[in-house]
């Protein structure tokens, strides 16, 4: 068996649910990571060999220049290999056991959840942080229900199979949408939640362009749009958590707290929380019941 994850949940049976979506990644860094450590070995057991090879291909080099180049060569191929697969390992770590772990985390930021009636979670993807607030409603007897908003609807009708895995269906609603454009009206959800999503969002605008930071900014504003009043943000973002957390700010969002560091897919990431102030009523008049079954994939 895997070693257990934070909230009880072995790495084996989280993997064996809801898988990676990182493999293709996970793929390349550990099959270069062999390539190049197969090449610092090759070295290792063939050394004189290479050193009359390269002597041969310049024979006016002095020999313990040859012989310095050839064990530098060496070296570096050993530690790339050794970088690529902590690379590699990092990646998988990020996107199985640390995304449990800070799902769980996410869960907790909310104080309350036996009164969460409506719960959003803004780019589901395989589904981990959709069904961790399931299973605290279902914990708590809420009686809600989390809906799961992804890009691709075949995502989300995965997400929704493994919402049955974990028992949790009666809980969960999954459907596709654009988090540029909320299918959804002004003020619905008692708690938003997004993990690892809006630093997707204008990726081909790329980084920290004003475009990219534009495309980001429109997901997180549809988040706060679509929460009631009083209700409660919670953000996972790599890279730009602070931006986030300026962003609320600005919007006039209330408690925005900001997590400490933790490094997930090898780039800094934070959770950002946030409160809707009470009076923010605007556009209420747009609030409409949401048909449940009109929008399970």
């Amino acid at each position: 068996m895997g070693k257990a994850a934070a909230g009880g949940r072995d790495w084996a049976q989280l993997y064996a649910i809801y898988g990676t979506d990182e493999w293709q990644t996970v793929a390349f860094l550990a099959l270069h990571a062999a390539l190049f450590a197969s090449l610092s070995l090759l070295l290792l057991l063939y050394f004189p060999n290479f050193l009359t090879f390269l002597h041969a291909l310049a024979p006016a080099a002095p020999l313990p220049a040859i012989r310095f180049a050839a064990g530098f060569a060496g070296s570096v191929a050993a530690l790339s290999a050794l970088c690529l697969l902590y690379a590699a390992g990092d990646v998988l770590y990020s996107s199985l056991a640390l995304r449990w772990e800070m799902a769980q985390r996410m869960v907790a930021a909310v104080p309350d959840w036996s009164a969460v009636r409506t719960a959003l979670d803004v780019g589901c993807g395989r589904g981990m942080l959709l069904n961790a607030v399931a299973m605290q409603m279902k914990k708590k007897g809420s009686g809600g229900r989390v809906v799961g908003l992804d890009g691709r609807r075949e995502t989300a009708v995965a997400a929704l199979r493994r919402a049955r895995v974990e028992g949790v269906q009666e809980y969960v609603t999954c459907r596709e949408g654009d988090t540029r454009r909320l299918p959804f009206a002004d003020g619905y959800f008692d708690v938003v939640v997004s993990a690892v999503h809006l630093s997707g969002l204008g990726r081909r605008a790329s980084g920290k362009s004003p475009a990219a930071a534009a495309e980001r900014g429109r997901g997180l504003g549809e988040m706060v749009r679509v929460l009631k009043p009083g209700g409660m943000g919670v953000v996972w973002d790599l890279v730009c958590g602070p931006e986030d957390a300026q962003r609320l700010r600005e919007m006039r969002m209330e408690d925005v707290r900001v997590s400490d560091r933790v490094n997930a897919y090898m780039v800094r990431s934070h959770i950002v929380s946030f409160r809707k102030p009470l009076d923010s009523a605007a556009g209420m008049e747009s609030l409409l019941p949401l048909d449940w079954r009109a929008n399970i994939c």
